[in-house]
């Protein structure tokens, strides 16, 4: 049979029935459906089960371990709960937040660090007034943790932002106190102390709930229009300290040996004093013990002195002994060590 069969009528009389068989009823059955009859108690039990998937969802809440609970009643802070599982009536009567107090946040002053790892500078904040009028390139991480869940959730909108304009005021003015080679060298570590006191102190007056850690300066450089300058002069400070360093260190190794070869010339003259000194006071003593003998016994005195004289001048030169009588042979005695050698008598 073909599709069309089952509707076009085969004779005069189906056509004038519009389709229907002799009893007047289509060709084919029509499915009934059977709804059930209503009754009041499937209604109360829709109205429970409804009322139990909205209750239940919000009547239990679970807080972590690094978390906190803030639970409020009707908008109004009620209580804090520890971590663990928790009871509270359901919403719109309660509320519970579960804000992580031990997590530590960071904000970035000066820069942005995105997905792929890179940094995104950003100049409006970097770039700051130092106090003998010039610029420098700031870039400062500040890290921050949660230490009143309460204020941090009803005081503060958003926090991030407010800690990383409370740093940007704060390192503002400290660098517009400093010169900018205490901030390019040896200030870092006392700005860095500073900018945490002073940070904190706003974030306290704000009653924001959040303690900083920790604040590190990441970077600290001139602006790259005039880096090229800058490490040219932070060069000859170097070589400037450098020969300065040289100079004193030449200084204090020549210093100590001059001062001991000026001690040395002292006690050697001061020895050639006492010397002098206490020769000349032997000498003094030995002609007064002299003259005393002298005094006592003159010629012999006299004579003991001419021989000692001898005695002391003899031994140096070549000694002759000649006799007071004229006689045929020479009268000489050679007292040396090495004596003339004497010609035979012709």
């Amino acid at each position: 049979m073909a599709w069309d069969d089952l509707h076009e009528p085969r004779g005069p009389e189906e056509r004038f029935r519009g389709g229907q068989g002799p009893s007047g009823k289509p060709p084919f059955d029509i499915p009934q459906l059977k709804l059930p009859q209503f009754k009041p108690s499937m209604f109360l039990g829709i109205v429970l089960l409804l009322l139990l998937v909205w209750i239940l969802p919000g009547t239990f809440y679970f807080v972590e371990a690094d978390e906190e609970g803030v639970v409020t009643t009707f908008g109004k802070f009620s209580r804090r709960t520890s971590p663990g599982l928790h009871f509270k009536f359901p919403s719109p009567i309660e509320h519970a937040a579960t804000p992580k107090i031990r997590q530590v946040k960071r904000a970035e002053i000066g820069f942005r660090a995105t997905r792929s790892g890179g940094i995104q500078a950003k100049p409006a904040e970097s770039l700051m007034l130092t106090g003998d009028q010039n610029i420098v390139d700031i870039k400062l991480v500040v890290q921050y943790r949660i230490a009143n869940s309460v204020s941090y959730l009803f005081n503060v909108r958003r926090p991030n932002k407010l800690v990383r304009d409370s740093a940007e005021t704060a390192i503002r003015g400290i660098i517009g106190s400093k010169k900018i080679d205490e901030a390019l060298t040896t200030g870092k570590a006392g700005i860095q102390v500073l900018a945490k006191e002073q940070i904190q102190a706003l974030l306290e007056k704000y009653q924001s709930g959040i303690e900083v850690v920790t604040v590190q300066l990441q970077d600290v450089d001139p602006p790259k229009q005039v880096e090229d300058a800058f490490k040219d002069v932070v060069s000859a400070k170097e070589d400037k300290e450098r020969l300065i360093n040289e100079a004193q260190g030449y200084r204090n190794a020549v210093i100590p040996e001059a001062r001991g070869q000026a001690a040395q010339i002292l006690r050697e003259a001061e020895a050639y004093r006492e010397e002098k000194i206490k020769m000349a006071e032997g000498d003094a003593h030995r002609f007064l013990s002299q003259f005393e003998e002298y005094k006592k016994a003159p010629s012999i005195t006299r004579k003991r002195i001419y021989l000692e004289t001898m005695e002391e001048i003899l031994p140096s030169i070549d000694k002759y002994v000649m006799g007071s009588k004229s006689s045929g042979v020479l009268p000489l005695l050679p007292l040396s060590k090495n004596p003339l050698p004497m010609e035979p008598r012709k």
